[in-house]
């Protein structure tokens, strides 16, 4: 809900908080959020949605509720994705500077369909319409309870061929061509959460009927015969048996590997860049075709019989042509549209950033951020 400025030997970073900063049951040992300020002694500014309502009791009570050090530290607030006339918000906004003695320092108009990447919260997906005369792709993910960098998906879900759908607890596994398991912050647990909701017999019958299957980080982890802990890295130390789709085994370790990267899928050679992030040694007792061949050496597995892929390669459908070379391989029959997500991210965030030139008061924002109208 809310954004810091921390500044730090003449340079300067923006700093989003996670969730609200009145989290009274997370306050004791607050990391994200107003504890994090405190400590760095950095300026806050408090954002509230109006597209959920409530929105003036949303940050009056968020101040309320807030320190007499934490309130001073509050200098302002903005109000996001407003669908009217300003004109008939206008007393509110008088009232709120009147009761808090904080500023408004600007009201963001509601984007339609503007695609910014998410972070911990699944994004609200609308509702799939199919395409007239044209083929598409069903493809299914499960919600894990702990899922990780599901904006992995984000090209996925706005091809025009393709029906994303998140699974969530509970709900029916529908029929679909491509099944995706997702990165995971605990695959332990989440593999356990898998076989609780389903998942496993759920996966067996797709690959009976040739449905294609892919593990991303932890999923791919899930697709060995165990998972090792020996550190209890994610809990009770110990092993825990995987799907077995692979004669492949992964060990955690405290070290955690992060790294950009880019190289080729082997299924056409085509060229796809991306990111590893994880704490998991895989160790192959067959030989399998690799999925990538990354700059620093070969990445994941693909099945003798071709129905499974398996990577440690975040961002694999970002790489337009290799994003259409993994549909073609997952069944769609005729690709009509190549999707270059790159591009369409980075009109997106300049269509937010025109909005915020428009309609927040910006020199009062620089003012916050010690710099010069024109060092942004």
């Amino acid at each position: 809900m809310h954004t810091q400025t921390l500044m730090t030997q003449g340079t300067t970073s923006i700093v989003e908080g996670a969730g609200s900063p009145a989290e009274i049951n997370l306050r004791t040992n607050d990391i994200a959020n107003m504890g994090f300020a405190e400590a760095v002694d950095c300026p806050v500014i408090l954002i509230a949605d109006i597209d959920r309502g409530g929105v003036f009791a949303h940050l009056a009570g968020t101040l309320a509720l807030l320190s007499e050090t934490e309130q001073a530290r509050i200098q302002g607030f903005i109000i996001n994705r407003f669908r009217d006339d300003i004109a008939l918000l206008q007393p509110g906004l008088d009232w709120l500077e009147q009761y808090t003695g904080k500023p408004v320092l600007g009201v963001l108009p509601y984007l339609q369909g503007l695609h910014l990447e998410a972070e911990d919260a699944l994004p609200h997906t609308t509702d799939f319409i199919v395409p007239r005369g044209q083929d598409y792709l069903r493809v299914i993910v499960p919600a894990l309870p702990r899922i990780s960098n599901h904006t992995d998906f984000d090209p996925l879900r706005l091809h025009p061929q393709v029906n994303l759908q998140y699974i969530g607890p509970g709900e029916t596994i529908p029929p679909a061509d491509l099944i995706i398991l997702p990165g995971s912050k605990s695959v332990c647990a989440d593999l356990g959460w898998l076989r609780e909701q389903g998942w496993e017999l759920a996966i067996h019958r797709h690959l009976r009927y040739s449905g294609k299957l892919i593990g991303i980080c932890g999923g791919f982890q899930m697709l060995g015969k165990l998972i090792h802990d020996p550190d209890g890295l994610e809990g009770i130390a110990g092993n825990t048996q995987g799907f077995a789709f692979f004669d492949m085994e992964t060990t955690l370790k405290p070290e955690k590997l992060l790294r950009n990267t880019q190289g080729t899928l082997t299924l056409n050679n085509t060229t796809v860049t991306g990111y590893e992030i994880h704490a998991g040694i895989a160790t192959y007792y067959t030989h399998y075709q690799p999925s990538v061949r990354l700059t620093h050496g070969d990445d994941g597995a693909i099945s003798g019989d071709g129905l499974i892929l398996g990577t440690y390669l975040h961002g694999i459908f970002e790489s337009p042509l290799a994003c259409s070379e993994l549909l073609t391989w997952a069944g769609l029959g005729e690709l009509k549209d190549t999707l270059d997500y790159h591009a369409i991210r980075e009109a997106q965030i300049d269509r937010l950033a025109d909005c915020i030139d428009q309609y927040l008061d910006t020199a009062h924002l620089y003012r916050l951020l010690n710099l010069r109208a024109n060092t942004l």
